[in-house]
């Protein structure tokens, strides 16, 4: 049972006590602030978590026009964009299904988050209607500007997708410079605002991320507490990583399964502890991404981190 009055499920309080406390507060609305409201719709990206008909979260970016996401209500979002075709996530992109959304504006290292379900979907793009809305911590974030967009401006149309089951050579190095990647989980079934999809971000040096064949170990930094993503992992270990190649536009969407090691004594700096994840299959899309960025600096608390050796 969830404690009453609380913003958190019952395995997000679980993940807190095992890591020996949780937040003082917690800022988690029921819907969303005018100032995020107004965040939203700067953005030309979002990245989202959608869970597919088997009940595996899989992650996913949208892109627009800086505007295609909209909250006509504090209690709603109307994001006008469409997955591609060969996104494997396509398909649960439809009603009733559970949505996480992370706005991030990676310039700014600014970001906010809000979960619900999708209400409907229309050649227009989606509507959501939103459980809970929070704001993140600017830690871990890399800074990065849209250097160029659209499609046709950012050098050719996106090229095959390739499924596997499999880490590649291709993946592997993918992931093994990856400075940044999003998660996204979901909580057990249950009823209530604390319950469903999320997406988050991880940030650290390339090289923070260990690639042992299909296996990867992930550091955990210390961040705002709440534990939205290890508490899910207690209960549904299932989970999707998205890496995308901001320079060249690829993405690389996994599923697998993810393990949290509380009492890992991690000999890596910066880490509170270590979390594996296990990929079962995954998809690699070329210049998927309608836009590209350039990189600026990492963050402040990123330089301070380690990576395996």
């Amino acid at each position: 049972m969830d404690m009453v009055g609380s913003s958190f499920n019952s395995d997000e309080l679980a993940a807190q006590a095992l890591a020996g406390g949780g937040p003082r507060g917690d800022g988690i609305e029921n819907q969303i602030t005018d100032q995020h409201r107004h965040f939203f719709a700067q953005l030309p990206y979002l990245f989202v978590g959608v869970t597919d008909a088997a009940g595996w979260p899989i992650a996913t970016l949208l892109t627009g026009a800086r505007g295609f996401v909209q909250s006509p209500q504090a209690s709603s979002l109307r994001i006008a964009a469409q997955p591609h075709s060969d996104d494997p996530a396509e398909q649960a992109f439809a009603p009733e299904r559970e949505i996480g959304i992370l706005g991030i504006d990676l310039a700014t290292r600014r970001r906010n988050r809000a979960n619900g379900r999708i209400v409907t979907r229309d050649p227009g793009g989606i509507q959501v209607a939103v459980n809970q809305s929070f704001g993140n911590c600017p830690q871990y974030i890399q800074r990065r500007i849209v250097s160029s967009g659209p499609i046709d401006a950012a050098g050719g149309a996106p090229g095959a997708m390739k499924a596997f089951t499999h880490l590649d050579g291709a993946a592997r190095s993918l992931i093994e410079r990856a400075d940044t990647f999003f998660v996204a989980s979901r909580s057990r079934d249950g009823s209530g605002s604390a319950h469903g999809a999320d997406i988050s971000h991880r940030g650290g040096r390339p090289g923070f991320i260990r690639v042992d064949d299909d296996a990867l170990t992930i550091p955990d930094f210390r961040g705002n507490r709440y534990f939205n993503t290890l508490g899910n992992f207690i209960a549904e270990p299932r989970a999707s990583l998205l890496f995308v190649d901001f320079e060249t536009g690829d993405l690389l969407q996994l599923q697998g399964i993810a393990q949290v090691n509380w009492h890992a004594a991690a000999d890596f700096t910066g880490a509170e502890r270590l979390w594996t994840f296990q990929a079962t299959r995954g998809w690699r899309r070329s210049a998927a991404a309608t836009l590209r960025w350039q990189f600026v600096d990492y963050s402040r608390v990123t330089a301070a981190t380690g990576v395996w050796h």
